[in-house]
């Protein structure tokens, strides 16, 4: 039975020449083994062809590339593609690839179902499972079928990325280093629903996008939508927020899933400018989409424009988001729940 072998995906280039040195190889040959990996994307050590046959052999003995390709996908009349990767340890994870005009929009999972047990989502359902390894997380970007298209990245797949905070930092330091990927951190967002200490230390370690997902200004309303409100209230999250600059290129959102007849009216408009005020951001409504195991249900559009429009009067930039991939529920959780239960096969 053969051993099993350490990734050499989620590494950083310092981490890689030491892997390089361990082995007796000179230490730029870890530059060119994180070339191989984040821009040439082989799946084999044996790719690796200005490594000597001998390195190439004393690599393949303890490590491999790691990269694991999509075992389902699902595919939406809109364009939209559902993947199922699996991880490390055996699990599965969904990841949603978006295209939209010149744009396309990878949602990336951070971690096997989720501790925050939101009401409106079907991953919290399923319960929490583990955290991703940085290589689990970039190999839903290195093994994309349609990877080179990649305009943006949003962590807001499964799971909460601020609970799993140093393997979300270590994945977008090199998805933005200029040895790997050299993305812009502009092009990248990361959504929480307000993890305070891991968010600040979030803000201060990474220049990537901020995403909070909002869904109820109201503390009891939200309480009940999102158990992390009352350990965690959105009062709070935005007081610590408001002591960095959202003002120039770095954005600052907030998520707000609309549902009919409960967080859609008047009142809500007014305590959204009230808990906002001042601050320099930009709110996204999103569409709701039934899931099982919920009484909730979306907006109608008079709502939703409605609520836009009364933001947007009162200095808060909205916008509305499109649905996407609504006829193969994009919404993460449920393709691995199916997975998991072994209903798809």
């Amino acid at each position: 039975m053969d051993s099993i072998k350490t990734p050499l995906m989620g590494m950083n280039r310092d981490e890689l020449k030491e892997v390089a040195k361990s082995l007796g190889m000179p230490a730029f040959a870890g530059g060119q083994i994180a070339d191989w990996l984040y821009r040439r994307h082989v799946t084999t050590i044996d790719e690796m062809t200005n490594l000597s046959k001998a390195n190439r052999e004393k690599l393949k003995a303890g490590y491999e590339v790691g990269c694991m390709m999509p075992v389902d996908r699902m595919a939406s009349v809109d364009g939209t593609v559902k993947y199922l990767f699996p991880t490390r340890s055996g699990k599965f994870v969904e990841t949603v690839y978006i295209p939209d005009k010149d744009r396309a929009t990878l949602c990336v999972s951070s971690q096997v179902g989720c501790k925050m047990n939101c009401l409106f989502c079907q991953t919290g359902k399923q319960g929490f499972e583990g955290s991703l390894t940085a290589g689990d997380i970039l190999n839903q970007v290195y093994a994309l079928p349609e990877r080179e298209h990649l305009t943006n990245i949003v962590f807001m797949g499964q799971g909460e990325p601020m609970d799993n905070l140093d393997n979300v930092l270590r994945a977008t330091e090199i998805l933005t280093a200029d040895y790997a990927y050299a993305w812009s951190p502009k092009r990248i967002t990361v959504s929480s629903v307000g993890v305070k200490n891991k968010l600040r230390r979030f803000i201060e370690e990474s220049e990537c996008h901020v995403a909070i997902s909002l869904h109820s200004p109201l503390h009891e309303q939200r309480a009940m939508l999102m158990p992390a409100e009352k350990g965690m209230p959105i009062a709070e999250v935005v007081e610590l927020l408001r002591n960095y600059d959202f003002s120039h290129q770095r954005r600052l959102s907030f998520e707000y899933i609309v549902f009919g007849g409960l967080n859609d009216s008047h009142l809500h408009a007014k305590e959204i400018v009230k808990l906002l005020r001042g601050l320099d951001c930009r709110i996204n409504l999103i569409r709701f989409h039934h899931i099982p195991g919920t009484e909730l249900h979306g907006a109608d559009d008079s709502k939703m424009e409605s609520l836009r429009d009364y933001l947007t009067a009162h200095g808060i930039f909205t916008t509305i988001r499109a649905s996407r991939g609504q006829d193969i529920f994009a919404a993460c959780g449920l393709l691995s729940t199916a997975k998991k239960e072994g209903t798809r096969s």
